[in-house]
């Protein structure tokens, strides 16, 4: 496996620097899973990498699109420039592969317009080859209906629902058999701060997740308000990376203040920029009426702490944008920072415990 958080060859873990590693890196690391006998590599191939050349020479059994948002408008410039990049990839695969496209996304279609490969679709509502239905979501996983099957899985939400479908149907197109397929499904667990939640002892969830895009953020948010009905309070602590399109800065601080009983603003890798400069341009997307409802507070750790004090039993600690990294990038240095532990140091759970 190739991934935004981490390589995998066999069980040996490789940290990854980038979603998709440079040419070199990449076909070094495939030499080493054909010599340790892996059988499968699964990979996320990221638009830079599609622009970059980074997987040229390779030839792709199948490819997948899960969805086109808002996102690295910094290095396309354009949505357009962006959904170009994505479709290249579909555009260049071979006769014999297969392309998987979630139709409910409007761009699915367009993505394998051009495309030799065999197409087949996926959605949740729409018709297509390989349809989900969500028929409970709880904190603790989804029941689903995938074409026909009921299966249990551990993994919550309905981004997660797509995500569940889309390895379904990938297996499906690489023979495996639908039992061997739904069980292996029914065991996946939650990647490393991809809604990765615990709860303290008096009652408050705590859930750590990456979501630093503005679709990614609304797709949480959502998902928590779904599960939760009304029931307590969702705080939701979010910043905006530096260096990165400022164009989504306001986008995703009205989403977070509109959606949330509590929004605390604060600083996620500022890299270069001065963070009040970026917590500036967040407060322009706070409508007028929930501005009494926004904090801010640059220091990321005292906005997790402030969202804690302030949280009751019953209530839901949402901290986006960070999720799995283990640091905070200022002024080119990376200082450490893990959200989960400062979440857990909150709650007064052990960092040895997972939490649940």
């Amino acid at each position: 496996m190739l991934s935004t958080v981490k390589n995998l060859v066999n069980q040996k873990v490789i940290q990854a620097t980038h979603t998709t590693p440079d040419a070199l890196e990449l076909n070094r690391l495939l030499r080493e899973m054909a010599d340790d006998g892996c059988d499968y590599c699964f990979m996320e191939v990221s638009s830079h990498a599609v622009v970059q050349n980074r997987i040229a020479g390779l030839t792709f059994k199948g490819g997948v699109f899960t969805n086109l948002t808002h996102d690295h408008l910094d290095f396309h410039k354009t949505f357009d420039s962006y959904l170009a990049a994505k479709k290249r990839f579909f555009d260049t695969l071979p006769a014999g592969a297969f392309a998987l496209v979630n139709i409910d996304d409007r761009n699915g279609k367009v993505m394998v317009q051009n495309s030799k490969a065999k197409v087949k679709t996926l959605a949740l509502k729409n018709q297509a080859d390989f349809h989900c239905r969500i028929i409970e979501n709880h904190f603790d996983g989804l029941l689903l209906n995938i074409n026909g099957h009921e299966v249990w899985c551990r993994l919550v939400g309905t981004f997660n629902a797509y995500n569940l479908l889309s390895i379904y149907a990938t297996a499906v197109m690489l023979e495996i058999e639908d039992e061997e397929c739904l069980t292996a499904l029914s065991k996946l667990k939650a990647v490393e701060g991809r809604f990765e939640y615990l709860k303290s002892s008096d009652g408050i969830v705590g859930i750590v997740d990456y979501a630093h895009t503005p679709d990614a953020l609304l797709n949480v948010i959502e998902t928590i308000n779904a599960i939760r009905l009304g029931e307590g309070k969702l705080i939701t602590v979010v910043g905006a990376g530096g260096d990165r399109d400022k164009t989504k800065r306001p986008i995703m601080a009205a989403i977070a203040s509109e959606n949330s009983n509590l929004c605390i603003l604060t600083s996620d890798n500022p890299r270069s920029e001065n963070p009040e400069d970026i917590l500036n341009d967040m407060r322009k997307g706070v409508p007028v009426d929930r501005v009494r409802f926004c904090l801010v507070i640059s220091d990321r750790k005292e906005a997790i702490k402030t969202a804690c004090t302030m949280a009751q039993a019953g209530d839901i600690v949402l901290v986006a944008g960070k999720g799995h990294e283990t640091y905070q990038e200022i002024k080119g240095v990376k200082h450490h920072f893990d959200d989960r532990e400062v979440l857990r140091s909150c709650f007064g759970i052990e960092q040895s415990e997972t939490g649940k």
